[in-house]
This record gives structure tokens, C-alpha cells and sequence, in this order.
């Protein structure tokens, strides 16, 4: 395992799913960590014959650029609001997608991918009563921001094919060297491919006195890198 890195620029092509992307009430559109792993999908060999896995879905953009790339495309999301605005998207776009509800690969029983890409909830969150609130479904990972990716982390392994790929975007927040190790022991060769820093956010910024009383951030920082895990499967 290794986590040697490229940087990549601040501002990322929007433009990486031309048309307009819709979505109902507390479901997640795309951001800097869509438009960064849309990017790093854009380098990958993705294209007609790969069959690919968007987990954590949301709006679907990252499915529809897929598509676009001409893969076949499985989408999952948990959210019910989530799978129509994925679904509409997808009609609005005349795009083939496949979109199911379900949590994570529990509905993906006895499938394999070329390709398993997720931009999934990744925020540590303080202890409260669920759901706190709707749109907090579309980021709360737990205290530790690890609630997802360490099911994600032990279940797309075996759903990926021999060669098979894994993109999976998260924060430093959320301790990316714990998600190198968790693939590498599960015998994918993975490390950190892709690196940005940006400004927090609403939610974050929310919450940097309880971040930092935890020790995830240091005193005085306004910024949080973002990074890409790519894993593969020999």
C-alpha cells in the first residue's frame, strides 16, 4: 500500500455533467467532492462494457457521468427522495440508469462490478437523536465519520471483479489512512490518488467547536483537504 497523491486544482470543471441536475428537499448535489470524483473517474478506462456501481448515489450526477462515459450503471441510495431525484435526472438526461433503494450492497447480493464508486456521508456527528434532521442523512457519518465507509470498506471488495476498481471520496476528517488500511487488509492495492483542500462548510464550520474538543481538527485551521481512495483489485 502507498498514499502518494496528485493535487488537483481548486476549482473543477463543472461542466463535467452538461444539463441541469435536480433534486427534492435534503437529498445531496453535487459539490467539490463530486466534481473531484468525477474527475479522477474521467481518467479512469471507463466506458462501454464497464459495469459500474455508484453507491451513496444522492442526485445521481456521478451516475449520469458514467453513463455518459458509456459504462453500464447501477445506482443505490437509501434515501427515497434521493432514488426519484436520481430516477428524474436520469429521464430528464435520456440516460440508462438503473437506479435502486437500498442500503449500501445489501441489495447487490451475488453481483459484480468492473467499477464501485461512492461519494458517501463522511461528517462526524455528535451523539443525536435520529433522524436530527432530513438533509442531515446526505452527510452525518457518525462520531467518527466512519459509519459508511467501514461497510463500504469491507462489503466492495468481493462485489468488485478481478481487476476491478474502487473510487471513494471522503474527508480528512475521517481518517483516510484507516480506509488504505481497511482496503489493503481486504487485499485491494489501494492508496490516496487525489488531494483538495477546501474552505468548510456550512456543516462543518457548524460544528468545529465539537470537532476540535474531539481532536479531528487543530485550533485555527479554516480549511479541510479532501481525497480520493483508489483501490484495485488484482
Amino acid at each position: 500500500m502507498t498514499t502518494s497523491a496528485t493535487s488537483v486544482p481548486g476549482t473543477l470543471d463543472q461542466a463535467l455533467w452538461p444539463g441541469r441536475i435536480v433534486r427534492l428537499p435534503g437529498v445531496y448535489g453535487p459539490q467539490e467532492d463530486s466534481f473531484m470524483l468525477a474527475a479522477a473517474m474521467s481518467r479512469e478506462d471507463i466506458g462501454p462494457g464497464t459495469e459500474l456501481l455508484d453507491l451513496c448515489t444522492g442526485s445521481g450526477a456521478l451516475a449520469l457521468h458514467a453513463a455518459r462515459l458509456g459504462a453500464r450503471v447501477t445506482a443505490v441510495d437509501i434515501s427515497r427522495r434521493a432514488v426519484a431525484s436520481a430516477r428524474l435526472n436520469a429521464a430528464m438526461a435520456r440516460l440508462p440508469l438503473a437506479v435502486h433503494r437500498g442500503d449500501l450492497m445489501s441489495g447487490m447480493a451475488g453481483r459484480s462490478f468492473d467499477v464501485i464508486v461512492s461519494n458517501p456521508p463522511y461528517v462526524p456527528a455528535p451523539a443525536v437523536p435520529w433522524p436530527r434532521r432530513r438533509s442531515g442523512l446526505a452527510w452525518d457519518a457518525g462520531s467518527d465519520g466512519r459509519s459508511l465507509l467501514d461497510v463500504i470498506c469491507e462489503a466492495a471488495p468481493a462485489a468488485l471483479r478481478p481487476g476491478g476498481l474502487l473510487l471513494l471520496v471522503h474527508s480528512e476528517l475521517s481518517r483516510p489512512e484507516e480506509t488504505v488500511r481497511r482496503l489493503g487488509r481486504a487485499g485491494l492495492q489501494a492508496s490516496v490518488s487525489d488531494r483538495m483542500t477546501i474552505p468548510f462548510g456550512p456543516v462543518t464550520r457548524e460544528r468545529l467547536p465539537w470537532l476540535r474538543d474531539r481532536g479531528l481538527l487543530p485550533s485555527g485551521r479554516d480549511r479541510e483537504e479532501l481525497v480520493i481512495i483508489r483501490a484495485r483489485r488484482m
